[in-house]
């Protein structure tokens, strides 16, 4: 059974009484995944500090409520450039101490995967954090490219050229070798060598170019399948050999410089790491030694991003650091050269997750609760005899006989079921017994904590008794990777975080879908089937924060329901504290429809004269319609998503 506030502290009341801040970063495990970004403070909020080489931090719940007070509705997704540039850091600081440790002859070259996140601010912003670091971007598509090329202008760039090529996009890429960039092409099928040969011979240009090797090693987790010989991209060694003998016969051997693998994006663990460099690394040595110039390794993503906080090898988490991968590529990229008697090769990484997931945190609004009754009455004496004998089971429940009760309750709450359907007992009575059986269940969970060997059968009770609390924000559209793959993300309030978290729930978005509920969460180095939240009060908005979704969520979002893109808000230090630098409206309803191929004009003129007929025919008077047209021209520019009263 997973770890719960009442295993420390016994009664509720003393439960409430001795909570502290505490209790809460160890219940919400927010210094395993949330160092050293986020903590709590003595007053219950989330601090957040973008730069851990730096004093400043910024209280979460209070830049959330001044960005409200600007007149942004929730849910609002919170951008942190410094943490970005932290993050960039980090990474090149743990590749310049290995390089120096182990006495690598080379440098280190970083990209930044467009594909993890296009927003533009957010490209912009990392653009500028890299300068000092030459960190370059990796485009996978034509687009990105044209991004990438754009993004680069000023500075001496660096940009690698993955995915599917066509003719224009190899021609693009090889005239923008003319510019202050560094551009190559990565070879990732046999056939686009084709491509780029024609396209060198008509423009005149040599090219750079790169291969992508499909390695035998591959990944662990959900994209292990992504390398190894079954992966979409990447060339076998026959056809990696193929395509240096065609290089050879046309004089460009020279033109070969990159060897480029991946083997899976969150790679939890180091050792598959370790195995796929090795490989990698003889590879290199290889083509160095049939000819080819090379003198990069690009050893793609991967880096992982410890979402749970547990330090292990679990798909959500990672049982290495950042320091222990560098020393990992360098030192067996090292090895490998070495034995093969050639030049250490630039090192390029293309880390987008370990990069971008912690610089976003949304922030949404729980509306609403339901919950089941906790007190029921005592059954009436004319009531059905499976009900009363309910109540005395309920009466009965001690230390001693959990289990049985067990089985008794879910046998008369089936019963109960079974004589509805024939019409035997009501409404009433079914509802009652649906009352006594939660009641039962709460009576025997809260026993369990007196019990040293919990029946396998009760271990999952809170699955039973979780509220659900409804929340102002689309699951499809702001993490659909928890929808899509069931990827853990570190959720919990933001404020009230010296209280005792008594309810527990689990959180529902906005959308009519039944599968837009999360339903596990980190709690306590394990994952739970409900969230330990407060009580929602009268007049007071109560915050959730969404942690790590700086990653893909933004560009796989959806229109689930034509709920669009929330307000995104950039906040920078500043040497005073910190300011607010870029605000992104989220979409209007009339944004949105426009996606779906919508005239917001013809919608309007439509409904008009639908409501001018029903007004003519005295089912709707003059003041309803002016009402109703403006409720609805108004909503046509509002926010997708609920807005205050």
């Amino acid at each position: 059974m997973p770890q719960s506030p009442s295993k420390k502290h016994g009664t509720a009341a003393s439960q409430a009484n001795a909570w502290n801040v505490d209790d809460s970063a160890n219940f919400y495990q927010i210094k395993g995944w949330g160092a050293p970004y986020f903590r709590i403070n003595d007053k219950g909020t989330i601090m957040v500090k973008p730069d851990p080489t730096q004093g400043q931090e910024i209280d979460l719940y209070t830049i959330a409520q001044q960005v409200h007070e600007r007149g942004m509705e929730y849910p609002i997704l919170l951008r942190f450039p410094n943490i970005l540039e932290h993050r960039i850091k980090l990474i090149n600081e743990s590749f310049q101490r290995a390089i120096e440790q182990y006495n690598y002859q080379n440098t280190y070259r970083g990209v930044f995967p467009i594909k993890v996140n296009q927003q533009r601010h957010l490209i912009d912003a990392l653009v500028d954090a890299g300068k000092p670091w030459q960190y370059g971007l990796e485009a996978g598509s034509k687009p990105e490219l044209l991004i990438a090329l754009a993004a680069m202008s000023d500075q001496k760039g660096f940009i690698i050229c993955n995915g599917y090529k066509d003719r224009a996009f190899i021609e693009t890429a090889l005239i923008a070798q003319h510019f202050n960039n560094t551009v190559i092409i990565v070879l990732e099928r046999q056939d686009e060598l084709r491509l780029v040969l024609e396209a060198s011979e008509r423009l005149g240009i040599r090219p750079r170019l790169g291969i992508r090797s499909k390695l035998a090693n591959k990944g662990i987790g959900r994209w292990g399948d992504s390398a190894g010989d079954r992966a979409k991209f990447g060339l076998t060694t026959p056809q990696l050999l193929n395509v240096v003998r065609t290089l050879k016969q046309h004089d460009m051997l020279d033109c070969l410089q990159l060897l480029h693998f991946h083997i899976g994006s969150q790679i939890s663990s180091i050792e598959p790491w370790n195995k796929a460099l090795r490989e990698a690394g003889n590879i290199y040595g290889e083509l160095v030694k049939m000819g080819c110039k090379m003198g990069y390794i690009d050893v793609g993503g991967g880096l992982a991003v410890d979402y749970d906080g547990s330090k292990s090898d679990c798909h959500a988490s990672m049982n290495y650091d950042v320091q222990e991968y560098a020393n990992s590529v360098v030192s067996i990229i090292r090895s490998a050269c070495d034995h093969h008697k050639v030049s250490h090769p630039i090192i390029v990484t293309e880390s987008g997750r370990a990069v971008a997931s912690y610089q976003s945190v949304l922030i949404f609004e729980a509306i609403g609760e339901s919950e089941v009754e906790r007190d029921v009455p005592p059954p009436a004496e004319d009531s059905h005899d499976l009900l009363r004998s309910l109540w005395a089971t309920y009466q009965s429940i001690g230390p001693t006989n959990l289990q049985e009760v067990w089985h008794t309750a879910n046998s008369a709450l089936e019963d109960g079921r079974e004589l509805f359907r024939l019409g035997i007992i009501g409404l009433e009575e079914i509802g009652h017994i649906e009352s006594l059986h939660h009641c039962c269940v709460r009576s025997i969970h809260d026993r369990l904590k007196d019990i040293e060997n919990i029946p396998r059968e009760l271990a999952h009770l809170d699955e039973l008794l979780g509220n659900i609390y409804y929340c102002n924000f689309s699951l499809f559209q702001s993490a659909p990777d928890i929808w899509a793959m069931e990827q853990l993300f570190p959720i919990m309030p933001i404020h009230r975080l010296q209280e005792y978290p008594s309810q527990k729930a689990r959180l529902a978005d906005l959308t009519c879908d039944s599968d837009g509920m999360i339903e596990t969460f980190i709690h306590s180095n394990q994952t739970n089937p409900s969230l330990g939240l407060h009580a929602i009060k009268p007049n007071e908005r109560y915050l959730l924060g969404m942690f790590l979704v700086g990653a893909y969520q933004e560009i796989l979002g959806d229109l689930h329901n034509l709920f669009g893109d929330t307000h995104a808000v950039h906040v920078k230090l500043t040497p005073k504290g910190y300011k607010i630098t870029n605000v992104i409206k989220g979409d209007t309803i009339s944004e949105v429809l426009s996606y779906v191929q919508y005239d917001v004009d013809e919608m309007i003129e439509s409904v008009r004269q639908q409501a001018e007929d029903s007004h003519e025919h005295g089912r709707m008077n003059i003041q309803q319609l002016r009402m109703f047209m403006k409720h609805y021209e108004d909503a046509l520019q509002g926010y997708t998503y609920l807005q205050g009263n």
